[in-house]
């Protein structure tokens, strides 16, 4: 690769400029609408169309991930990262046939990692109002809706074509969200031995990690309110005093008038 076009990629990537942002979200819209191609074409038959979307999706996340490699200066610790990991399965479960599309569904794993780099996260706060004041909210809702894909995802992957009680995403989605929620109808049930113990997990997490994000999204954990003293901007809801420094804060509740 000439240093020109590292150069430009560089930019591009990692940079500040007006460009670099607008290609960063531009990523971010395709892997949305990555994610929306595999959830709708697991209710629609193999064709030759889909495939041939399937090779297309695949070969523009190899591009992506070639280019992440070339400018990168651990190359070592990026190759083991956990989102290198997962653009990998990617691009696997879009180019090679035996694997199919079950491993598609870590393409939301690199959504995560581009919505939790800095960069992109403060272009967030600088460009939207509402994402400034409502931060650990939107934060929490987009965990959660990652949370309830990726299981959704792993039990799609392994139920697909073994058991008829899961025949696409939609099953797979009601399946989580009857389990993660404890209401458990039982008209759906994961076969096997592995099944079951997969069942096990999705409850064990659900009864932490789920319930905790639901919570953040009802019951903020922290209040945005500047400290008049050393600005500090983020305080627990029933504070009184800046813990940074102490002085009195006026945080508005709903008997504030």
């Amino acid at each position: 690769m000439t240093l020109a076009r590292r150069t430009v990629l560089q930019e591009l990537y990692d940079g500040e400029t007006p460009r670099a942002h607008r290609f960063r979200y531009g990523l971010l819209a395709f892997d949305l609408a990555t994610i929306l191609f595999v959830i709708v074409t697991s209710f629609l038959p193999r064709s030759v169309a889909i495939e041939a979307l399937d090779a297309a999706f695949g070969v523009f996340i190899l591009a992506d991930f070639g280019a992440r490699l070339a400018i990168s200066q651990r190359r070592l610790w990026f190759m083991t990262r956990p989102a290198t990991l997962a653009d990998i399965a990617a691009i696997v479960s879009f180019l090679a046939p035996m694997a199919g599309e079950g491993l598609a569904f870590l393409r939301i794993l690199r959504t995560l990692r581009l919505l939790h780099t800095y960069q992109l996260l403060d272009r967030l706060r600088a460009d939207f109002r509402f994402f400034r004041r409502h931060e650990e909210v939107v934060v929490a809702a987009i965990n959660l809706l990652v949370f309830l894909f990726v299981m959704t995802g792993l039990i799609y992957a392994t139920q697909s074509g073994k058991n008829p009680d899961i025949g696409n995403y939609a099953d797979a989605l009601y399946f989580t969200v009857t389990t993660l929620t404890t209401t458990g109808f039982g008209d759906i049930t994961l076969e096997g031995t592995g099944g079951r113990l997969l069942s096990v997990a999705v409850m064990i997490v659900g009864v932490t990690l789920f319930l905790r994000l639901a919570q953040v999204l009802f019951r903020p954990s922290k209040v945005r309110q500047p400290c008049p003293q050393c600005g500090l901007l983020l305080h627990d809801v029933d504070a009184v005093h800046c813990k940074h420094c102490g002085a009195v804060i006026n945080i508005r509740t709903e008997g504030t008038y």
